[in-house]
């Protein structure tokens, strides 16, 4: 059921207003001036606000931007004494909506629910959000990862490139996600590319984008990931698999801030941050003539190494719990507990697909045993598979 807070200094309106609401099946609470209406937006949650403008003391414009301030609830103004003027300024400072007195009931009740519709929405984007946060979230105590959490902390703020090195699986991604995260760009788009993934004759129209007739298939105009990316961060993953030719043009990119369209032949100017990230040795590709030594440099500015999982054991016993949580919650069943035997067993294991192996073995021991995993569980059942 859901409430709303209806802010008026007059008894009877009230009192009117609650009797309507209550007979739609909302939940209504009451504050019959601004102090108090503040007071009780800052100890309740409520779902809409119903606010008047012309009230002695606080007055309803007051209550609008001091309640703004406190929550992303939607209120509507109400006023019997409003002009257009007034309208205007209360939507300018936010407000959901305004309606003159009295109120036309159809129109108040639309308003109303369309009010309802925005706050689960608002509410549902940020479960959305904690949820993203929560699948991307670096766990572990390790020294190893302790540094680079410090190093992240350090050149996210700043609009240096990064250079992400490490094996598979070992969490290249996660760690350019938190520098998004934790950088100004945070708001703006993260578009990442995974070069390994994408043919070498369409690399260069993914990232630059294409224009209409270019070649057989370009029916229309394409925007690249760089001018998608504009504001934010593009995250080139696998860049070590990434053509000559493409490579020439991401330096080009990442000297002068522009870019071109395959076909084209404007200029367009792109405010990009670029996050890298490999498998390879990169150095060791240069001497193989495979990668650009002008373009490795550009991209190096900061090196983050991830180390593989079996540098790392110490962080097993909670990315084990961390992952059973997930795989528990996901298919409705209660948490299985690791006996310390079991975990002796993971710290044994050799991880060549590291992190994300240990994700895997996690989600079959879940799914595969009873009321808790034991030593004898984990050889059974995870041993086998690596052999």
């Amino acid at each position: 059921m859901a409430t709303i807070l209806v802010i008026d200094d007059e008894r009877s309106i009230r009192n009117t207003l609650k009797e309507i609401l209550e007979l739609e099946k909302f939940k209504v609470d009451e504050a019959e001036n601004g102090e108090i209406a503040i007071e009780k937006i800052k100890q309740n949650t409520y779902d809409a606000i119903l606010c008047d403008i012309k009230m002695p003391g606080m007055d309803g414009m007051e209550v609008l931007e001091k309640a703004l301030s406190i929550t992303d609830t939607p209120i509507i103004m109400i006023s019997g004494h409003g002009t257009i003027e007034t309208a205007v300024e209360a939507i300018k400072k936010g407000a959901f909506d305004y309606i003159a007195k009295p109120p036309d009931l159809n129109r108040l009740l639309i308003t109303i629910r369309n009010a309802l519709d925005k706050s689960n929405l608002i509410t549902e984007t940020k479960k959305l959000k904690k949820q993203v946060s929560l699948s991307y979230e670096m766990v572990g105590e390790s020294e190893a990862l302790t540094n680079i959490k410090e190093l992240i902390e350090r050149v996210a703020p700043t609009d240096a490139r990064v250079l992400i090195t490490g094996e598979n699986g070992t969490g290249k991604e996660l760690v350019a996600r938190w520098l998004h995260e934790q950088s100004e760009r945070s708001h703006a788009p993260f578009i990442e590319v995974n070069c390994a993934a994408i043919p070498s004759e369409l690399i260069e129209s993914q990232l630059f984008g294409h224009e209409k007739g270019s070649f057989t298939s370009a029916i229309k105009q394409r925007k690249g990931d760089f001018e998608q990316a504009h504001g934010g961060i593009i995250f080139l993953d696998e860049i070590g698999d990434m053509s000559l030719s493409a490579q020439a043009k991401v330096l080009r990119a990442l000297q002068e801030n522009k870019i071109t369209r395959v076909g084209g032949e404007k200029d367009i100017q792109v405010d990009v941050r670029v996050i890298a990230a490999t498998n390879k040795n990169i150095k060791k590709e240069i001497e193989k003539e495979k990668f650009r030594e002008d373009l490795y440099h550009r991209l190096s500015v900061i090196l983050i190494h991830v180390p593989a999982l079996r540098e790392r054991i110490d962080d097993i016993p909670i990315l084990a719990d961390h992952f059973m949580q997930q795989t528990c919650d996901n298919n409705g069943k209660p948490f299985l507990p690791f006996e310390d035997g079991a975990i002796k067993e993971l710290q044994k294991m050799p991880w060549t697909g590291n992190i994300r192996e240990l994700r895997n073995v996690v989600e079959r021991l879940a799914i595969l045993c009873d009321n808790k995993i034991t030593a004898d569980d984990v050889i059974r059942f995870a041993q086998p598979l690596m052999k």
